[in-house]
C-alpha cells in the first residue's frame, strides 16, 4: 500500500503485491526522491521571492561618519608616589620612653610622635649651666684685675706687662663664658631632640620601634611618613614625544587624568608638573610627574594607575569607529552603505587609534556609514547587492580623545 501510494504522487502505477527486502529498499529511495524534490523547490521559491533571483540582504549593524574636535593624548601605565616621604629617626640616643602615634595614622606637622629619656639630657644642661656660673664669675674677677693693673701703671706701681696678662686674662675668661653659653644651646638642643614631632602633615605608615627599645642616635629608624595630600602620579613617554610635551608644556600645564583599575572613567585629573632633565636610555623613555590634590585619596603610593597626559586639541577630525576597520591585501579599507542600501568597499587611510574609534585621514567623508558588524557577509563583487541594517544601539563614534 505504501509503495503504491508513492508511486501515485511520482506518476507511476504500481501494483499491489506481497512486501520484500526489495520492495523496501525502493521504498525508500522513492521516499529520498520526493523529499529532494520537494526541498528544491523550496529553495527555487524563495529565490523567486528575492528580487532579481540573488541572495536576500545580509543583515548588518553601522555607524555615522562624523567631524569634531579630538584632543591628542599620550597613554602610559604610571604608578602613584607620595608627595614627601619622611623616615623619622632620633638624633640622640636613649631608651624610647613614649610612644604618641598609632600605625595608619593621620597627624599634623608639629605633632608629638615619640619620646626618648631626656634625664641623660636635663643633666647635661644643668651641668652646663654650673660651669657657665662658675665661669662668668672668673670672667669677673678677671676684669676686676685688668682694670686695677690698668689703673697701677699710671703710677708706676704695675708694669705694662703685668698689666697686658691681667687684660689678656679677662678676655680668655669672657671666651670660656661664650663657650659655656654654646655648651647650654647645644644641651638644650639635645634635650629638644629627646621630643620627636612631625614634620609634615602625612600618614604613619608601622611603627618601627617600641617602648623601652634603646634607641641609637641617626640609626634606628621609628616610622615612615608619607604625605598624600597633594600626591604624585609618575609615568614615562617615549622620547619622540618629548619635543611635543616641552611645547605644549610652556604655553599652559597640560591636563593629566588618571584612570584607577578597575574603573574605565577618569578617577582623577591634575596637571603636569615635572619633566625629568634625560632620557632613560635603556629604555628610550623620559620620565614625567603629574600633582593631584587627591583630596578624598583615592591615590594611595605605589598603587599603579592608568595615565593619559592630554597636549592639545586637533579641530575636525573625521572619526569612525575601529570595528569597521578591515584589513585586506588591497590595503586598509570600510564598507559605505548607500543610500538605497548598497554598498561598496573603500580604502582608508587610518590615523592615530583610542580606544573603541580611529581617525581616518582620507576615504569617508562625515554623514557616510559605514558598516561596523556584519562584514563577513558582504561579497563587493557582488553588483547591486544590498544590505539589512539591524537595530544598533550606537550609529556614531563614541571617541572623545585620539591617541597621540
Amino acid at each position: 500500500m505504501l509503495l503504491q501510494t508513492y508511486g501515485r504522487l511520482a506518476g507511476i502505477e504500481v501494483e499491489e503485491e506481497p512486501m520484500s527486502i526489495f520492495r523496501l529498499i525502493s521504498i525508500g529511495v522513492a521516499s529520498l526522491t520526493i523529499s529532494l524534490f520537494l526541498a528544491t523547490g523550496c529553495v527555487r521559491e524563495e529565490q523567486a521571492r528575492t528580487p532579481g533571483g540573488g541572495s536576500p540582504p545580509a543583515p548588518v549593524t553601522v555607524a555615522t561618519v562624523i567631524q569634531r574636535d579630538v584632543p591628542v593624548q599620550t597613554r602610559a601605565i604610571g604608578s602613584v608616589e607620595a608627595f614627601t616621604t619622611v623616615t623619622v629617626k632620633s638624633r640622640v640616643a636613649g631608651e624610647l620612653q613614649k610612644v604618641h602615634v598609632d600605625p595608619g595614622q593621620d597627624v599634623k606637622a608639629g605633632e608629638l610622635l615619640f619620646e626618648i629619656d631626656p634625664r641623660p639630657f636635663e643633666a647635661a644642661l644643668h651641668e652646663a649651666q654650673a660651669m657657665l656660673e662658675r665661669d662668668t664669675a672668673l670672667a669677673k674677677n678677671a676684669e676686676i684685675d685688668a682694670e686695677r693693673l690698668a689703673g697701677l701703671i699710671k703710677t708706676n706701681v704695675a708694669t705694662r706687662e703685668e698689666a697686658d696678662k691681667a687684660k689678656f686674662a679677662f678676655e680668655a675668661a669672657q671666651a670660656t663664658v661664650r663657650g659655656d653659653e654654646a655648651q647650654i644651646e647645644n644641651a638644650k638642643l639635645q634635650l629638644q631632640y629627646t621630643k620627636l614631632s612631625s614634620p609634615v602633615d602625612g600618614r604613619a605608615g608601622s611603627v618601627l620601634a617600641h617602648l623601652g627599645n634603646d634607641i641609637k642616635a641617626d640609626d634606628t629608624q621609628l616610622l615612615i611618613l608619607n604625605r598624600v595630600r597633594p600626591i604624585y602620579v609618575t609615568f614615562n613617554v617615549p622620547e619622540q614625544d618629548l619635543e611635543r610635551v616641552r611645547q605644549y608644556s610652556q604655553s599652559a600645564q597640560p591636563v593629566v587624568e588618571v584612570i584607577i583599575p578597575p574603573e574605565t572613567a577618569t578617577s582623577e585629573t591634575g596637571k603636569l608638573s615635572f619633566i625629568d632633565n634625560q632620557v632613560d636610555t635603556e629604555t628610550g623613555t623620559i620620565r614625567l610627574k603629574a600633582t593631584f590634590d587627591n583630596e578624598d585619596r583615592r591615590l594611595w603610593p605605589g598603587r599603579f594607575v592608568q595615565v593619559i597626559l592630554n597636549l592639545t586639541t586637533e579641530s575636525n577630525l573625521t572619526v569612525v569607529p575601529t570595528r569597521a576597520i578591515q584589513n585586506s591585501q588591497q590595503g586598509t579599507f570600510v564598507f559605505v552603505v548607500k543610500p538605497d542600501l548598497t554598498f561598496e568597499m573603500r580604502l582608508v587611510t587610518v590615523g592615530r587609534a583610542i580606544g573603541d574609534d580611529s581617525v581616518i585621514s582620507s576615504g569617508v567623508a562625515a554623514g557616510e556609514r559605514v558598516v561596523t558588524d556584519g562584514q563577513l557577509r558582504l561579497d563587493p563583487k557582488k553588483k547591486d547587492a544590498k544590505v539589512r541594517i539591524m537595530d544598533n544601539p550606537s550609529t556614531a563614534p563614541t571617541t572623545k580623545a585620539v591617541e597621540s
